[in-house]
Formats: structure tokens, C-alpha cells, sequence
């Protein structure tokens, strides 16, 4: 995603790979598929109902549809469909209904991971649900291991850069966005005039941003358009899936907020729809960073 090369190398499938997606609300699944499918392996993707908002772009591959609560039966879906990797794509809103959860003999064994694993938050729960499907014999690989192109490069992406005073603000964000990592809490701090105003929460990066933009409003912050959002990897995050993206819908709010840019971590990070999102920046003034990773990539 940088001027120059990309960020990261796409996984090389063994001929007769046969991948599955579980796909999320956003277009993160829709451009992993579209990449599965120019690579020549033709995915099937199992539809997270009631999350799924682009539904109408997989219709050209096999698919399922699977509530949250049925968890238990998607090991022997993904065995009777012969998938041997999996990847984990897009937005889910909310978390399933453990008293609505169909019990199965597989899913009993792990059912108290799982209730640990909700109360540490969002990652404790994909680890379980990666690692235990990797002792299953599925490889669970994630979308930039796909899709290689919408990893974030190091640097700065869009024609307008950074100020020297937009980095005192980068820097605020990726210390805050970090500290609030470690609690599972987000993945997004926004920073302005060195200090760090709003903090991502279970709202997402969509209400950090309405937040701000209310915050300037009403005359909270200083009238001039500057601050920076910068999204970052949880410490310890597993990478494989709900890594922090960026998007067109992020530009135009970050814009709204009055904000001067947005700084994500290379290499950790998704650019989604990269050459809309970049050219809306461009449109807007507004700049598009990458700053190095602080931790090893590989968090498994």
C-alpha cells in the first residue's frame, strides 16, 4: 500500500487447498474472496447471519449461512465442505448468546475456554476459536495473508504528509491506542494538539469518530482542523483475525471530525478498497501514514 512496494506477500496455497471464509459485515471479505478467486481458488464462504452487508457480491461462490449460536456446527460444516484453511473476515457486531448456543459433542470439550475467553474480551476469543480449530486440523491464516495488497506500508500513502505537530499527535495516539490495546478494550486513539481527546471503545472506530466530531461541535476543541485518528494492533493481538482497517467510510469521518489525518501501523494494519480510500484522501487533504511496527509480527 506504499508508493513503492507492498507490505507483505500473499500465502501460496498447495494445489487442492480448499479455503473457506467466514464472512463479516464490510467490504474486508468481499476483496478476500475476489482475491482467492484471481488466485484461482475458488472459496466457499459461510455467511455470519444478520452481519453480512454485501451479501449480493458472494453470490457468484458457494456459500452457507451460519448463526453466531451454532458455532458447534461449523467444524463439521468445514469438514463435509473439505476446507483445509480458513480465514476470519469482517465486522461482527455483537457476540453470540451463550443460552442460545446449540451444544455438540466437539463444542462441549471447549465450552469453558470459550466463557473464559469472553470475559478476557474480543482477542481471548478468537484465540480459542483459532487454536482450537487449528488442533482440528483447519489452518486458520489471515486476510492479509490472502489479500497482501491491503496491508498497510510503512510511510506516508497519500499525496498531503504529516506536519511536524501531526506527529506529536501520532505519537499520543499510538502510546493511548496501545495502553488501551493491552486491556482488549480497541485499537484507535484520536490525539489533538498533543494530547490524546477520545479513546475507541465498544462503539468502534465509526463512534470514536462521531464522538469527536460532536466533542468540536460543541466547541470542546480548538476550531482549527488538525489531530490525527492512528489505529494500531492490540499487544499480543492474534493477527489472524480483526486486524485494525481503515476504509473510504473512515476517511469521510475522520474529515467531519476535522481532523488532519489518520496513521494506522504498517505492516499490522488493512487499507480496505485501497485506491478509493486513498484517492478520497487526497480529495479531502487529508493524510494517510504508516508508522513502524513497535512488536513482532507474528503474534500466533
Amino acid at each position: 500500500m506504499t508508493k513503492a512496494e507492498p507490505a507483505g506477500s500473499a500465502l501460496a496455497l498447495a494445489p487442492g487447498s480448499r479455503v473457506g471464509i467466514i464472512a463479516g459485515g464490510g467490504s474486508l471479505p468481499v476483496e478476500v474472496a475476489e482475491g482467492l478467486a484471481k488466485q484461482g481458488h475458488q472459496p466457499f464462504v459461510i455467511l455470519a447471519k444478520g452481519e453480512v452487508d454485501r451479501e449480493a457480491d458472494f453470490a457468484a461462490y458457494e456459500q452457507a449461512t451460519l448463526a453466531l449460536e451454532d458455532i458447534g456446527l461449523l467444524l463439521p460444516l468445514l469438514k463435509r465442505q473439505g476446507i483445509t484453511h480458513l480465514v476470519l473476515a469482517g465486522e461482527i457486531r455483537r457476540r453470540p448468546r451463550l443460552t442460545k448456543i446449540r451444544p455438540t459433542p466437539g463444542l462441549l470439550a471447549i465450552i469453558p475456554s470459550v466463557i473464559m475467553a469472553l470475559a478476557r474480551g474480543d482477542d481471548g476469543l478468537l484465540k480459542v476459536l483459532t487454536r482450537g480449530l487449528e488442533k482440528r486440523g483447519i489452518t486458520v491464516v489471515g486476510a492479509h495473508e490472502i489479500v497482501a495488497e491491503l496491508t498497510a506500508g510503512e510511510g506516508t500513502l497519500t499525496t498531503t504528509g504529516p506536519k511536524q505537530s501531526d506527529w506529536r499527535d501520532i505519537e499520543a495516539g499510538r502510546a493511548a491506542a496501545k495502553a488501551i490495546g493491552t486491556l482488549d478494550i480497541g485499537q484507535a486513539a484520536i490525539a489533538v494538539g498533543g494530547r490524546v481527546i477520545a479513546l475507541e471503545g465498544i462503539e468502534g472506530t465509526k463512534g470514536l469518530l462521531e464522538r469527536t466530531r460532536d466533542l468540536r461541535g460543541h466547541g470542546r476543541l480548538a476550531g482549527k482542523r488538525r489531530g490525527v485518528l492512528v489505529k494500531c494492533a492490540k499487544p499480543g493481538q492474534e493477527l489472524r483475525a480483526d486486524l485494525p482497517s481503515i476504509g473510504p467510510q473512515t476517511v469521510e469521518a475522520a474529515h467531519a471530525a476535522g481532523l488532519a489525518g489518520i496513521a494506522v501501523e504498517a505492516g499490522h494494519s488493512l487499507i480496505l478498497e485501497g485506491p478509493a480510500t486513498l484517492a478520497r484522501a487526497n480529495a479531502l487533504g487529508l493524510f494517510i501514514v504508516g508508522f513502524p511496527a513497535t512488536e513482532p509480527a507474528d503474534a500466533r
